[in-house]
């Protein structure tokens, strides 16, 4: 069954949640991303001045960055509804169409995961996007017959944290490619400052920095670290959030100072404890630490390899003379001939 949901902006449910409600409403509201936002702000205001539809827009980086809010502000700035779905809950054909003659003039479409769409979906979707038209069969077997309909001026918004994935004829319909990269600490700093204000508790400016500090880059993952220092600082009685009180309640979470968390740590611990540092294949590593390879790849390994813990190499994964200093150890010195003398052995 496809599913998708309609957003009139300015007109949000209350239980769409807090997570939402965190979000900014309008590119000024923004934090970060500045060339991202600076180009996408002439492409809004030039395409409200002509009274045209927003270009197809792709959305494309890691998790967490802030690629379905921008979505949420681009409908509102254009005035116009906002259709969500995804991917994987458009199975067939005849769901997207039912998707596409559902848009009103200028309506924004947004298709999270846009690089899991079947090829047999994205067929119909590349007329929609280039002639704004689609092609539906009525009828079965010899008395089949193809219609042509026409469709109103509307915007495909696709997110995605896998470009490579996306086939060449749908990347190429996108006329805006935007690429979001990993928040500075200054810039997640006042979205936490910003967050709080909106949650209504108080923190101190140091606070809010150690907090960005180990976000990992990521504004989902400072809010919701901040949601949780704010649960301890209220159970422990405090109505503002101290230095203190964040770095208790981050240590109990298992975040160091870093912004790594248990399983960052245990994905560093096998390699260099089981492994002697590696090389080892992703597989063993997932067998070993119990985690699934998707995950470890996915999650775990890109904020390693963005610190330089983590190397990847064609014969496995090796830890970095920074991942052993981050964990208080020290990198053996290796003696290549022996090493080479024992593969001879073996």
């Amino acid at each position: 069954m496809n599913r998708s949901e309609d957003i009139v902006p300015d007109q949000l449910p209350h239980e769409l949640g807090l997570e939402l409600s965190l979000r900014p409403r309008r590119l000024i509201e923004f934090i970060g991303q500045t060339n991202l936002k600076e180009n996408l702000g002439v492409f809004l205001s030039a395409a409200l001045q002509r009274s045209e539809a927003l270009d197809h827009l792709l959305l494309y980086g890691p998790p967490g960055l802030g690629k379905t809010t921008l979505a949420h502000i681009v409908a509102t700035e254009m005035n116009t509804t906002l259709h969500v779905t995804s991917g994987p809950a458009i199975e067939r054909p005849g769901d997207l169409v039912g998707i596409l003659t559902n848009l009103e003039p200028g309506g924004v479409l947004f298709v999270d995961e846009i690089h899991r769409l079947s090829r047999q979906v994205e067929e119909v979707l590349y007329p929609a996007m280039e002639d704004r038209k689609i092609d539906i069969m009525i009828g079965k077997g010899p008395a089949a017959r193809s219609i042509r309909l026409d469709l109103p001026e509307f915007t495909v918004v696709g997110a995605t944290t896998r470009q490579g994935l996306l086939t060449g004829p749908l990347r190429d319909r996108f006329g805006i490619l935007l690429h979001f990269s990993y928040y500075d600490p200054q810039a997640l700093f006042e979205i936490v400052i910003r967050s709080a204000s909106i949650l209504d508790i108080g923190i101190r400016p140091e606070a809010a920095q150690e907090l960005a500090r180990r976000s990992r880059g990521t504004p989902r993952i400072a809010n919701r670290l901040l949601r949780r220092v704010r649960d301890y600082a209220q159970v422990d009685g405090h109505r503002t959030i101290e230095l203190e009180n964040a770095k208790s309640a981050l240590s109990r979470l298992e975040i160091d100072g870093m912004g790594l968390d248990r399983l960052d740590r245990a994905l560093l611990n096998c390699i260099i404890q089981k492994f002697q540092g590696g090389p080892v294949g992703l597989d063993t590593l997932a067998a070993s630490t119990g985690e699934d390879s998707g995950t470890l790849e996915d999650v775990v390994e890109p904020f390693l390899l963005q610190l330089g813990f983590l190397q990847r190499t064609p014969r496995g994964r090796i830890a970095t003379e920074l991942g052993y200093q981050h964990l208080g150890m020290q990198k053996p010195v290796r003696k290549e001939s022996a090493h080479l003398f024992e593969d001879e052995s073996v």
